[in-house]
């Protein structure tokens, strides 16, 4: 099978340092956005690299500590629910991903963003369908943002309990619908989302 390789970041390597850059949690119904970014150090690779939704749990959490230990500089960041429902999904994706690239020292000349869109980050980037396939430095952000919020939804679960957020994530999945007919929304749900809004269309109409 085909991991990801250096081969897009050694292509615009004259530009200088290249980040790979990735989020999580674009389509969850509660709690923030994520993204991270990250330069490798091409003499150190970590193991492991690969898309994070083909590892489980602990190779990511395994190739998580091996990412911070040998990249050259990388950077987590987060939108929160407010700032999701004030600007939109995509544009608080491109805010988090632009909080994660001013956050790497040193500084990236490039970005190499996983999708299809090339989002202002603060840099010059380029965007790379299926990038977290292709690109280690994106698998390698992908890896970091996505253990970062799995790690902010355990915490939020212990905020506001009975939701099961350490469990779906956020996502519309039948254990959360059922918990948001029993309790309602909470203050981590997004509003902007259908089934949220609809959700408490519906309530204040009862």
């Amino acid at each position: 099978m085909l991991r990801p390789d250096l081969t897009l970041e050694q292509e615009w390597a004259d530009h200088g340092l290249v980040c790979g850059v990735d989020e999580a949690g674009r389509g969850p119904w509660a709690g923030p956005v994520s993204a991270a970014a990250v330069i490798l150090d091409p003499d150190n690779l970590p193991e492991g690299l690969n898309d994070s939704k083909a590892l489980s749990e602990a190779a990511r959490q395994a190739a998580e500590a091996d990412i911070k230990a040998r990249a050259l500089c990388w950077s987590v960041a987060f939108a929160t629910v407010e700032e999701i429902d004030r600007l939109n999904i995509l544009r608080a994706t491109e805010l988090a991903m632009r909080r994660a690239v001013q956050g790497l020292a040193p500084c990236a000349a490039l970005a190499l963003i996983d999708g299809n869109h090339a989002l202002d980050v603060g840099c010059r980037s380029v965007a790379v369908i299926k990038g977290d396939a292709k690109s280690a430095s994106i698998a390698a952000a992908s890896i970091l943002a996505k253990t970062a919020r799995d790690r902010l939804m355990h915490k939020l679960e212990a905020e506001h309990p009975g939701y099961g957020f350490a469990r779906h994530k956020g996502y519309g999945v039948p254990l959360h619908r059922q918990a948001l007919d029993r309790l309602g929304p909470c203050a981590q749900h997004r509003r902007s989302f259908a089934p949220i809004r609809l959700m408490i269309e519906e309530r204040l109409s009862a």
